[in-house]
């Protein structure tokens, strides 16, 4: 998933992606330790997708911020 697919999502959205994302990393890894994993390059892509998740999300954080905070000074 692109950052930008993810930026179009909401905040509960991303946290529903980001719940499924650590998912798959956990059920990856436990196939990995089992000698049942095909495809390890998917343990990369999976955590490269929750770090574009994360950083989606605090992009988010910040400018909400950053909009409350200049809500309070024209006050």
């Amino acid at each position: 998933m692109n950052a930008e697919t993810l930026r179009e999502l909401s905040d509960e959205e991303l946290d529903v992606h980001l719940v499924d994302a650590k998912r798959e990393l956990f059920n990856l890894r436990f196939q990995l330790a089992t000698n049942q994993l095909d495809n390890t390059a998917r343990l990369g892509q999976v955590k490269k997708d929750i770090a574009r998740i994360l950083s989606v999300a605090r992009e988010s954080e910040i400018k909400r911020w950053a909009a409350s905070q200049l809500g309070e000074e024209g006050a």
